[in-house]
């Protein structure tokens, strides 16, 4: 079966057909966040170092990391681009200890970002686009490192599922060329949104198990791209992630994480609350309040995507004996607890009194 392996200076992450699904956090990629690449560009690393830990803690095996932020400074980056990720790269490598996945479209960085990591990182990423493929596949040769293929080429993104597959099949033929294993190739067959193409769901699952099956290779997506434009994006992530993990999908770059509830929707629903004449306990904490009135968590927790994918893998029995499955599923420790293991999750179970 096969396995690619993306490996930090101590630990191993697997993706394979036989494996648990293998989650990369996505949230460390200042591309369309604003907040964020204003900090990267001022030099404050507060929120990257925040989502590396967050990510971490809530399940993701893999972190990719983006510095892809055009500097108002310096609009060029490929400038500025390599050098601040190399920087990310030493960062996080320094709080976390699982793989990375080194994510540019400026190949500067890319080697930047190589010659940085610890251990096997995961490229992100080659497409078949000639240029691309001529600079990008000799890096991965280079330094023995996997690589995610987006199928798209120099006419660009098709929305014909055997046009995609042709691209995918392309790019695993020239990898080989250079001597690149296929177990080295992670082929990405491009996510539509479905509120635009309702049979976008179905082109994906088809097209992942013509690449396992025809080429022999892992896959990943970027998950959220599905809900894109639609309401409760949530609802339609968790259908689909088991959907695509049955179909034999290996991993996705996603958001493991669900965001702490904000602080004015936590005084708006007191103020809803108390205009309802219900009397609270004195000094209810904001923690014990968000649980009870369903709104979450003060603290960042594992997303209810990582909920659907724990309970697929367990299904798929890619979870023997259920092991993580009930470590995901016990109950969160009470305010003012010691935090063990996890915790924090939505949806937790209680403990009976």
């Amino acid at each position: 079966m096969t396995r690619t392996i993306i490996e930090s200076k101590t630990r191993t992450a697997v993706i394979g057909f036989d494996e648990p699904f293998c989650v990369i956090g996505e949230r460390i990629n200042p591309t369309g966040r604003k907040k964020l690449a204003a900090e990267l560009e001022a030099g404050d690393f507060s929120s990257v170092e925040a989502d590396a830990l967050a990510q971490v803690a809530a399940g993701a095996a893999v972190l990719d990391v983006n510095a892809g932020v055009v500097y108002n400074s310096n609009p060029n980056p490929n400038e500025t681009e390599p050098p601040l990720m190399r920087q990310m790269i030493e960062l996080v490598q320094g709080l976390v200890d699982v793989p990375l996945c080194i994510d540019s479209s400026v190949p500067a960085a890319l080697e930047a970002g190589l010659e940085a990591a610890h251990g096997r990182p995961l490229l992100n990423s080659v497409t078949g686009e000639e240029e691309r493929l001529e600079y990008v596949l000799p890096l991965v040769k280079k330094y023995n490192v996997p690589v995610v293929a987006i199928s798209n080429d120099d006419t660009g993104i098709s929305e014909d599922p055997d046009m995609r597959f042709a691209v995918a099949k392309k790019i695993v033929e020239r990898a080989a060329d250079f001597g690149i294993p296929a177990h080295d190739i992670v082929v990405d067959p491009l996510v539509m949104p479905v509120g635009a193409m309702a049979s976008a769901a179905r082109q994906v699952f088809t097209l992942v198990r013509r690449l396992r099956d025809e080429l022999g290779v892992n896959t990943t997506c970027g998950a959220s791209n599905i809900s894109f434009g639609l309401p409760n994006r949530h609802g339609i992530n968790n259908a689909f992630l088991p959907m695509a993990i049955e179909a034999g999908m290996t991993s996705a770059i996603m958001n493991p994480i669900a965001l702490p509830v904000k602080a004015s929707e936590i005084a708006a629903k007191r103020a809803e609350v108390a205009a309802a004449g219900i009397v609270l306990p004195e000094g209810m904490d904001d923690e014990s309040f968000c649980r009870i009135f369903g709104l979450g968590s003060t603290r960042a927790r594992p997303g209810k995507e990582m909920e659907a994918i724990m309970a697929a893998n367990f299904l798929m029995d890619h979870d023997p004996h259920g092991g993580n499955w009930i470590r995901f599923n016990k109950a969160p420790p009470k305010p003012g607890e010691a935090t063990a293991g996890r915790g924090g999750r939505a949806g937790a179970r209680r403990r009976r009194g």
